[in-house]
C-alpha cells in the first residue's frame, strides 16, 4: 500500500505531515474569491476553486509528503455542550427543527459547495477524515499526537496554537491573507505575542474566554492578565491553588472572580483542549502524485467548471 496507514501507524521521521482545518480554509476561500466564479450551470463554486488554489500553494511552498483534509463530522459535539451549554450556541441556525441535530448557520451559497469539495478531494486521492462526535480540531489533535515526524497544521483557528511544540516540530501555519501570507506559529511567536507556550495556550484561552465559541471565560481576566497569572503561578492548577492560599499574591478582585468561576474552570479544560484519542480510520495519508479516480475527476471538472484551479493542483501534485 502506498504511504502510511495513519489510523494505526505514525509517519516515519523523514515524512512531513500537513493537516488542513478544511472548513476554516473553505470559509476563507468563500469570502476571498468572488461569488461570480460559477459552474457552467450558474452554481457558485468560489469556495471549491479557492480551496483548490489554497492546497496548490500549500503543497508547492511547504512540500508535505503526507496530507489530510480534516473535517467537522460534528461541529458542536454534544459532550462539549453538556459541559458548557453556551458552546457555539450562537452559531446554531435559527430555524433548526426541534429534535434534529444542530446545524451551523452558513451562507446559502456555501453549503451546496461542501459536497463538491468532498467529492473532488476523494477523486484526487487526498485523504479526508472526519469522525462522528468530534470536530476537525480533535482529528487534527489526534493525528498530531500520533505523528513521529514534523507536522504543519493549516488553520485560521487560534485554538490549535495549543499543539505548537518546537521540540517535536509541530507548528501552525495561520493564514493572514489567503494562504500566500502565513504566520509561522512556533513557540517563540507564542511567547512574544501571548506570553505563553503551546502547552500554556489552553489555560490562557479558557481564562480569557472566546465569544466566537461561546466560552464565557473568567470575568475581568483578559489575555494579558491570564498570561501574567500563568507566568506567576505556572499553570491553571497553580492559579487555583493560589486562590486557596491566603498568602498568595493574587489581588482580592482576582481571587474573588476566580473563586466564583470554579464551576466553569472545572469543566472548561475538557472543552477547550483538543481531543487526542479520536478513533481514526485506517487511511492512506500519502500525498497523491496522480488522481485516484481520473474519470470521476474529469466529470467533476466538467460539471463544475473547475478549469485552471484543478489543473494547477494536478501539476503541483505531479511534481
Amino acid at each position: 500500500m502506498r504511504g502510511v496507514t495513519q489510523g494505526s501507524e505514525a509517519p516515519t521521521v523523514n515524512q512531513r505531515l500537513m493537516l488542513l482545518d478544511t472548513a476554516s480554509l473553505y470559509f476563507r476561500a468563500y469570502f476571498g474569491v468572488p461569488d461570480s466564479v460559477k459552474a457552467p450551470d450558474g452554481t457558485p463554486v468560489n469556495a471549491v476553486r479557492g480551496l483548490l488554489e489554497f492546497i496548490t500553494r500549500l503543497v508547492h511552498d511547504h512540500h508535505p509528503t503526507h496530507l489530510v483534509a480534516c473535517m467537522d463530522a460534528d461541529w458542536r459535539p454534544q459532550w462539549r455542550v453538556d459541559l458548557i451549554p453556551s458552546y457555539k450556541a450562537h452559531r446554531v441556525a435559527e430555524e433548526t427543527a426541534a429534535g434534529t441535530p444542530d446545524e451551523e448557520e452558513v451562507p446559502d451559497t456555501l453549503s451546496p459547495q461542501v459536497p463538491i469539495i468532498e467529492a473532488v478531494l476523494d477523486a484526487l486521492g487526498i485523504a479526508r477524515v472526519g469522525v462522528e462526535g468530534y470536530e476537525a480540531d480533535d482529528v487534527i489533535g489526534t493525528f498530531t499526537g500520533r505523528a513521529s515526524g514534523p507536522v504543519d497544521i493549516v488553520t485560521g483557528d487560534r485554538d490549535l496554537f495549543q499543539l505548537v511544540d518546537d521540540k517535536l516540530e509541530r507548528r501552525v501555519l495561520y493564514p493572514l491573507k489567503g494562504v500566500g501570507t502565513l504566520q509561522m506559529t512556533d513557540e517563540d511567536l507564542l511567547r512574544e505575542k501571548y506570553g505563553v507556550d503551546g502547552s500554556g495556550y489552553v489555560d490562557m484561552a479558557l481564562l480569557r474566554g472566546d465569544p466566537s465559541d461561546g466560552l464565557p471565560g473568567v470575568p475581568g481576566i483578559g489575555e494579558k492578565t491570564a498570561a501574567k497569572l500563568l507566568a506567576q503561578f505556572g499553570d491553571l492548577a497553580g492559579i487555583m491553588a493560589a486562590v486557596d492560599d491566603p498568602a498568595s499574591r493574587l489581588t482580592p478582585t482576582q481571587r474573588k472572580r476566580l473563586d466564583e468561576a470554579r464551576p466553569y474552570i472545572a469543566v472548561a479544560p475538557a472543552v477547550v483542549r483538543v481531543a487526542s484519542d479520536v478513533p481514526l480510520p485506517d487511511v492512506d495519508t500519502a500525498l497523491p502524485r496522480e488522481p485516484r479516480d481520473p474519470m470521476a475527476l474529469d466529470e467533476l471538472a466538467a460539471r463544475w467548471g473547475l478549469g485552471g484551479s484543478l489543473h494547477r493542483l494536478l501539476a503541483t501534485l505531479a511534481e
